[in-house]
């Protein structure tokens, strides 16, 4: 799968390479085999031409435009149903994705998702339901629902979840508003949110947001939080303290007992960041541990694709003390009946001192049903060993790694989910992006680059529980192949990739400069 073609060919090879192998350049400009070079939809079709016969306009008949029909042609082409779908396709065959190969970016967007999984997000009852169905025809999806939360309260040891955030981010965004109304319902205004260095940068963004200040906490040569830094700080102006665990550097915060403890006697809150909770599920509940609210990421702990074709979902738990900021809606089942109904009302008695509502509806359906069918079809003792696997698979690579490439955090105890390495030995300015090319001409995509900003040159790898030992030995002698490379100085990795379907881009002045339109 990622070895290179037996003939020594390999996409847009240079001319002398392939005079090497013993190929002539073909006469399809820029085609080579498979590997079809393929132009814009503007150097395909014609303004002038369409691939639909449409009937003439009739030039009596009135305009249903008003004062928005367009004035001049807009310049757009016109193709065929084939060349469509050609040009597409052709184009999907250049992406690299989870079913073509191990992907060491991790389950924040790319980890295998069971088709089981699929086919149960994609049943008609699902897929095709309306947020403004009548809650009597809806039933089954409102007992989906409720039985994820449910799910996730015993993951958890929590005893509340709010079901409506949509994505990491938004849960963040909703548990830090449920912190803030707590405070509000005390007559306590307090204004600093403390947020680990080493943070995934959402958590500082949805404090400011909220409008608190944020005051970072430093990280201790372990790479974890600095406790004694934490209690110094801690006063009765801190409204909550971000922290993600296992942290960003892959490790477990071993004293978030006592910073909890020491959050709570100041009177302030813990959030916790679940983004990696999928390195401790069924293992470790964070309600044991003192948090006050946590989100979920539903597509790295449960399976689901991020996003999945629409919003993604973020459900967040909450304690007890937070419990009743819940925002709306949130569903309730009738004890007489076993009827379920959502609470949406502002006015409800049923709702509490609630802060208000993050959303027009409940979630998105897909996400739900997937994550509870991942759930129900591993059980207790499947998800505990989704975490074990995880975490075995993390530490096998950085093991693998630690005598070639910069640990930083090897001597810390094992990993979690992720291994985290650097750039510390490179030589003749050789980079961490270089490497992260490199990769790509040995056929694969890179990992997580220059984050966690505490490690310079960081390089953040996660092979998931999904992966086999074939699988990351494939993708260990790859990656020492390419670091032996920057070690040595092989100044070609600063030309990376050279096989794949482009060269590197500028991506500096790609990223500040953009070309987003056809310039014919």
């Amino acid at each position: 799968m990622n070895a290179p073609n037996k003939s020594g060919w390999k996409p847009e090879m240079p001319a002398a390479d392939q005079a090497l192998v013993g190929l002539a350049a073909p006469t399809t400009t820029g085609n080579r085999a498979l590997m079809l070079e393929e132009p814009l939809l503007f150097e395909i079709g014609r303004a002038d031409v369409t691939g639909v016969d449409l009937p003439e306009p009739d030039p009596n008949a009135p305009s249903r435009l008003g004062g928005l029909a367009r004035s001049a042609p807009i310049g757009l082409v016109g193709l065929t149903e084939p060349e469509t779908v050609r040009h597409y396709t052709r184009l999907s065959r250049q992406n690299y994705g989870i079913d073509l190969g191990f992907f060491p970016l991790g389950s924040c967007t790319m980890k295998h998702n069971p088709r089981l999984n699929e086919k149960i997000a994609r049943l008609p009852g699902f897929a095709d339901i309306h947020p403004l169905s009548p809650q009597n025809a809806v039933q089954g999806a409102l007992e989906v629902i409720h039985q994820l939360g449910e799910w996730l309260c015993k993951l958890t040891g929590m005893p509340a979840v709010a079901m409506s955030p949509k994505a990491g981010a938004h849960g963040e965004l909703c548990g830090i508003l449920a912190i803030r109304a707590a405070h509000e319902a005390r007559g306590d205004a307090r204004e600093v949110v403390l947020v680990p260095e080493s943070a995934h940068g959402t958590n500082p963004a949805t404090a400011a947001f909220a409008n608190y200040r944020v005051e970072n906490i430093p990280a201790t040569p372990e790479g974890r939080v600095d406790l004694a830094a934490l209690e110094a700080r801690l006063g009765p102006d801190v409204a909550a303290v971000m922290i993600t665990n296992p942290n960003t550097c892959g490790l477990f915060e071993k004293d978030f007992r006592r910073i909890a403890d020491a959050v709570h006697a100041a009177g302030g809150y813990v959030y916790c960041d679940g983004a990696n909770f999928n390195a401790i599920v069924g293992k470790v509940r964070p309600g044991d541990l003192g948090v006050d609210a946590m989100h979920i990421n539903l597509h790295k702990t449960f399976s689901t694709p991020h996003g999945g074709g629409g919003p993604g979902a973020g459900p967040v738990v909450l304690s007890e003390a937070l419990a009743p900021y819940a925002p709306l809606p949130f569903i309730r089942r009738r004890a007489e009946t076993g009827e379920f109904y959502l609470v949406e009302e502002e006015d409800s008695a049923e709702r509490g001192p609630s802060f208000g509502r993050m959303t027009a509806f409940h979630g998105q359906m897909g996400m739900f049903t997937r994550a509870l069918t991942y759930i129900l079809s591993h059980g207790a003792d499947g998800l505990k060993q989704v975490a074990e696997d995880a975490v075995l698979n993390a530490n096998y690579i950085l093991r693998s790694m630690e005598d070639i490439l910069h640990a930083p955090f090897a001597a810390s105890g094992p990993c979690m989910h992720e291994a985290l390495f650097g750039d510390k030995d490179f030589a003749n300015g050789l980079s961490t992006l270089d490497v992260a090319k490199g990769l790509i001409d040995e056929g694969y995509h890179p990992m997580t680059v220059y984050f966690p900003l505490v490690v310079h040159g960081a390089m953040l790898v996660e092979p998931t529980e999904t992966e086999s030992k074939a699988a990351i030995d494939q993708f260990i002698a790859a990656f020492r192949a390419v670091v032996r490379r920057a070690l040595a100085g092989d100044e070609s990795l600063k030309q990376a990739p050279l096989h794949a379907p482009r060269r590197r881009l500028d991506e500096t002045a790609a990223a500040r400069k953009p070309r987003l339109a056809y310039e014919g």
